[in-house]
């Protein structure tokens, strides 16, 4: 038995470790380093592009539950961020390059998994899993194309923060804290007050843009909206987002700023940190000009500098059954942000997800059949119901998932109930399926 898996990102990664962990060969086929896509810098595999953070670890919040799931499910993303995180309050941040690097030793040293370095422009015979991500390349994405209508391929548009050193952060006019009061003071956080604020967004609203093909507003992600478009919205949309100053109270005065920029750990070291929610696509020199206004960030050096770029994903509910399978040819699978899941963990989830069901089929064994009850099941059925019209891409949330019977009013109470009946089912199915052969 052996499966191709297209793409070593997140998703692929996954869905390779999880077949191979059950005794099936695969054939990892990778197009770095040969070939990089515009927002990929680095060749290791499972390359965190936009942000080091995989979002909430708490059961309260639908993502943690899904983070949950996929631990209790042998899943190689999670066992590497959990190994590289890096303090970031109540969320599972990691540096991104140790855990890069590790997911790409584990991947590489399986004995049943092989790695084919070039890029992949046809579909290969046998049994494929295509986890290439929302960067596919233009030559591989036009013979997708050709498997069903060329509509039936979407796109949106996402963004990554820029990056700056820690040794140049005006500490004299910031403070550590945590994010609204949750977890311990991981956050640097930058206060602006009312005439800053209002002078740095003139300045944002009017800066120049990079110039991105085919770009449309109307097709951005809402989970990764840049910085000035959120601006553009009005001029408080910034002070009920990112920059919301609720709970930062600034030791200097013991009162709550305007406005409050926050900075996430890169690495672990501590020697880099991201502007969290400033995803942008402005031009470089204007990030530089612009984001320079907030006072900690006055003489701030950035290592990386904000980029936007173009997604790929399919209209899955069209095309796809609920593991992942091709509907008019099943020897094909999807995984990843390219079936039109949104997020890391997400992706990640789909990957397995995929791996698990495409295992137990080649092996003559029932599907899982995760229900609409976990987070790994509802996710899944959202992409492959028929009956979605206008398909969107979509972070994991409470609302995919089942309601409980009895009401709960309690906003808290009821999705840790929702988290409690999701992880007896993921438990149930690990014990009903027996030890992985994790050689």
């Amino acid at each position: 038995m052996n499966v191709k898996v297209i793409g070593a990102g997140l998703a692929g990664c996954e869905a390779a470790w999880q077949l191979a962990i059950r005794g099936i060969s695969v054939e990892l086929m990778e197009m770095k380093p040969h070939m990089r896509s515009p927002a990929h810098i680095s060749d290791d595999f499972a390359e965190l592009v936009c942000s080091n953070s995989l979002r909430s670890d708490e059961l309260s919040n639908a993502v943690g539950l899904l983070k949950e799931e996929m631990r209790r499910l042998d899943s190689i993303i999670m066992m590497c961020a959990d190994r590289t995180r890096v303090p970031a309050g109540s969320a599972l941040a990691v540096d991104r390059k140790v855990f890069s690097s590790m997911v790409t030793s584990m991947i590489r040293e399986h004995p049943l998994i092989t790695i084919s370095e070039r890029e992949v422009t046809d579909i290969p015979d046998g049994k494929i899993i295509v986890a290439t991500g929302p960067l596919t390349s233009d030559k591989l994405a036009k013979n997708l194309g050709l498997l069903f209508e060329n509509d039936e391929m979407l796109s949106f548009f996402d963004a990554a923060a820029p990056i700056v050193t820690f040794e140049s952060i005006d500490m004299e006019n910031a403070y550590f804290a945590s994010r609204y009061g949750k977890g311990d003071a991981d956050y640097i956080n930058c206060p602006m007050n009312e005439e800053e604020y209002k002078s740095f967004y003139s300045e944002l609203i009017g800066a120049s843009l990079a110039q991105v093909r085919d770009f449309e507003e109307k097709k951005i992600f809402e989970g990764c909206i840049p910085i000035e478009v959120m601006a553009r919205r009005g001029i408080d949309t910034m002070r009920y987002g990112p920059l919301k100053p609720v709970g930062l109270e600034d030791p200097r005065t013991g009162k709550q700023p305007y406005a409050v920029v926050q900075l996430r750990k890169e690495n672990i070291e501590g020697s880099l940190y991201n502007l969290v929610g400033f995803q942008t696509h402005l031009k470089f020199a204007e990030q530089k000009r612009v984001f320079s206004m907030i006072p900690a960030l006055r003489e701030s050096k950035f290592v990386r500098y904000g980029v936007m770029h173009r997604n790929t994903y399919i209209d899955s509910p069209k095309l796809l059954d609920r593991y992942n399978r091709l509907r008019s040819n099943p020897k094909i699978s999807f995984s990843g942000q390219i079936t039109g899941v949104e997020g890391y963990v997400e992706s990640a989830a789909s990957g397995l997800l995929t791996g698990i069901e495409t295992a137990r089929e080649l092996l003559s064994q029932p599907p899982a059949d995760f229900s609409k009850q976990t987070a790994i099941g509802s996710l899944a059925l959202y992409i492959s119901q028929g009956a979605v019209s206008n398909f969107q891409p979509m972070n994991i949330n409470f609302g995919l998932i089942e309601p409980l019977e009895k009401r709960v009013k309690n906003k808290r109470d009821k999705n840790l109930a929702i988290s409690d009946r999701a992880l007896l089912e993921i438990d149930e199915y690990v014990k009903q399926s027996g030890k992985r052969r994790d050689i």
